[in-house]
């Protein structure tokens, strides 16, 4: 799996409408960790960056390739909707 880095968890976060407490429920990551990462005050091992992915695949959330003309990115994939929050 491709590493993630601190935009794309906030990026794909916002994409799904969940804050750090929804994420960790999904990726079974603390939330602590997930709020350090994004701040970049640290940078969890490749298994917790795996799990934080994984969460976000199974919601829907595709993770786009650098090219030339764009850096790394991500979207819903077809057929999934972001359930937002009431």
């Amino acid at each position: 799996m491709t590493n993630l880095s601190p935009e794309q968890c906030r990026a794909a976060r916002a994409l799904l409408d969940w804050d750090q407490r929804e994420l960790a429920r999904h990726s079974q990551v603390s939330q602590k960790t997930i709020a350090d990462f994004e701040r970049r005050r640290t940078t969890p091992q490749v298994r917790t960056l795996n799990d934080l992915r994984e969460a976000f695949e199974l919601a829907g959330v595709e993770f786009t390739h650098k090219t030339e003309e764009q850096g790394p990115g991500l979207c819903m994939r077809s057929g999934f909707a972001p359930v937002t929050r009431p």
